[in-house]
């Protein structure tokens, strides 16, 4: 296969005609052979899709080719393989969800720090530096001394602030997320909370790594992405992880040499949380999918949405044992 470009992209805009874009959108993807997920909202846009770089570019020049558009933040990267199954246009109340209302980063958000300035600001001992994405992307990679909040999901951030953070003894708070996006959220949100000196990585880790010489770098580990690469290194190169397919948990090469771990089915995170009536419907899945590769097929699976609150409970159960073994009472 041709080499495949992966490009993320978002923009914070009031798009109040966004359920207008779903169909027409969705058509061009597939037409010129995009795959991968956008959100659509009253706020704007937001995703990550993969394709021939020809195809990619026919998208972005679609959508820039909309004014309110034009100045679409995107960034990209390279695979051999494509990491996406299918095309799909999703209409949402939020692009990145914070669930609090009014929090516009069009009217107020943080100040941009360039990926050359960043090593310089989160070395100053003033500055608080916040990883704002979830516990289980935290735990993959970060930079040095940046605090992990411990959040699920996105919508835990606001309680984290009010319980962890206070305007008057942080005067000065820098903020990281993966691609940007969250971060125009996060900065936005504590900028109407008080916070006065706020600060936020431009383009993400993902910039970050692209820009930023590795020997000059202050980033440890892996930075966890949507797609089927799961993770990337310094040179944006897929790492070592892979996905449970029980779970969608990320995993190690060491998790992969457990006994808990079986391919297509479990690992050491969700192995004791599974029925024997959910291994056996994961192992006949896994057999479809290795069928369908002797085929030289794509077995695109059972529909995520299926398993989404299997998926969330089985990382919060994961979660609070974890919390209880680091806080034993």
């Amino acid at each position: 296969m041709s080499q495949i470009t992966i490009c993320a992209l978002y923009k914070f805009v009031r798009l109040n005609n966004y359920l207008e874009l779903q169909a027409p959108l969705l058509a061009l993807m597939k037409q010129h052979q995009v795959r991968g997920t956008l959100l659509l909202a009253e706020e704007g846009i937001n995703g990550t899709i993969a394709g021939p770089d020809q195809s990619i570019e026919t998208v972005l020049q679609w959508l820039k080719s909309d004014p309110r558009l034009s100045q679409i933040v995107d960034k990209r990267s390279f695979s051999s393989e494509q990491p996406f199954n299918r095309s799909r246009v999703k209409l949402k109340k939020e692009i990145v969800t914070m669930g609090v209302e009014g929090i516009d980063p069009n009217h107020v958000v943080g100040s941009y720090v360039k990926p050359s300035d960043w090593n310089q600001l989160i070395a100053d001992p003033e500055v608080l530096v916040v990883d704002t994405r979830n516990d289980y992307e935290v735990q993959l990679g970060s930079f040095k001394h940046a605090v992990n909040p411990n959040t699920e999901t996105f919508r835990e951030f606001p309680a984290y602030v009010a319980e962890e953070m206070d305007p008057q003894k942080h005067k000065k708070v820098a903020m990281f997320c993966t691609g940007g996006i969250r971060c125009e959220k996060s900065t936005a949100y504590l900028k109407e909370q008080g916070f006065d000196e706020v600060y936020h990585l431009e383009g993400g880790i993902l910039k970050y790594l692209e820009e930023v010489p590795q020997q000059e770098s202050l980033w440890e580990g892996d930075c966890f992405v949507f797609d089927e690469r799961v993770t990337v290194d310094h040179q944006l190169q897929p790492g070592e992880y892979q996905l449970c397919s029980g779970c969608r948990m990320p995993i190690s090469p060491a998790d992969m040499q457990s006994e808990k771990f079986e391919q297509g089915v479990s690992c050491p995170h969700c192995y004791d949380s599974l029925s024997d009536e959910q291994k056996g419907r994961f192992r006949e899945r896994e057999k479809q999918v290795q069928l369908a590769k002797q085929r030289g097929e794509q077995h695109v699976g059972m529909e995520a949405a299926q398993h989404s609150e299997q998926r969330r409970q089985q990382k919060q159960k994961l979660r609070e044992d974890q919390r209880a073994t680091k806080n034993p009472k």
